[in-house]
């Protein structure tokens, strides 16, 4: 991807654990690498096409000087998303803070901290079968787009399936959400519990009725498996009612782990009932 690069912009403020550091303040600088596709504003020389590096030297002074910060990796932090969150075309950000006048008791040239941040995307499945569940799976959906880290690209049509797991109960609405976000899978799947949450679902017996459920499907290239969450989903190269929405929204989108298409896995799948 094409990158703008603002090189040790030199801002004044208040960053740092000590107390005089936060009184007196001290000299800042700040490199950003915005990666970002270049080609329609170069091809038309149109500026609107762009993102406007004055702009966004601007927006990082301001993020610098807003507030002050015990670390410069929380300074690092709330710069770059400032700049994702006001810059639509900017998809990631290297953004390098450092502090060339920190307190330190030998001699040195710099120190500073460097992190990158950008929209990710992932895809989230929904279901429901408790309730007005039509209404509470679009709820659901505009809850996640009410979020400022959150952008919801595409959502499937909603389907009746039967209930997975062998609990006798009604039968699901499911879909599936395309997003892109700014947070982790375990900043996510918190931000899902707190939806579900809204809408009165309690985690007590596995494979329950609910009125809400939400769930990370895939999320970029990431494979993981921990205690809480595990990425892609378990089990859903098996699942109907999670391949079908998938290969409608994302026929071409890969599983990480044995590279399918969701559009070659829903296949399968349809392939494997009808012999069973």
């Amino acid at each position: 991807m094409d990158q703008i690069e603002i090189k040790d912009l030199e801002v004044y403020a208040y960053h740092g654990v000590f107390p005089e550091e936060k009184e007196k303040g001290q000299l800042f600088y700040v490199t950003a690498v915005l990666h970002t596709d270049l080609h329609p504003a170069g091809a038309a020389d149109a500026l609107t096409l762009s993102t406007h590096y004055g702009e966004v030297a601007l927006t990082l002074k301001k993020a610098m000087e807003a507030k002050g910060f015990d670390l410069i990796e929380a300074a690092a932090e709330y710069c770059a998303r400032e700049v994702l969150l006001t810059y639509p075309l900017v998809r990631s950000i290297d953004l390098k803070v450092s502090k060339p006048h920190a307190p330190i008791p030998v001699p040195f040239s710099d120190v500073s901290v460097t992190i990158h941040r950008g929209w990710r995307q992932a895809f989230l499945g929904l279901g429901s079968n408790m309730g007005d569940s039509e209404a509470i799976l679009k709820g659901s959906v505009e809850a996640l787009s009410s979020d400022l880290l959150i952008r919801v690209v595409k959502t499937s049509d909603w389907i009746v399936t039967k209930p997975y797991g062998g609990v006798e109960q009604d039968d699901f609405l499911n879909g599936v959400v395309q997003i892109e976000t700014l947070y982790t899978p375990q900043e996510l799947l918190q931000k899902l519990h707190a939806i579900e949450a809204d809408y009165g679902r309690r985690r007590e017996i596995h494979w329950d009725p609910r009125t809400l459920d939400m769930d990370i499907l895939l999320f970029e290239d990431v494979i993981m498996d921990t205690k809480t969450l595990t990425i892609p989903h378990r089990d859903m190269c098996n699942r109907d009612f999670v391949l079908r929405p998938m290969a409608q929204i994302a026929p071409y989108a890969r599983h990480p782990g044995n590279q399918r298409t969701m559009e070659e896995l829903l296949a399968l799948n349809i392939n494997k009932a009808s012999k069973g």
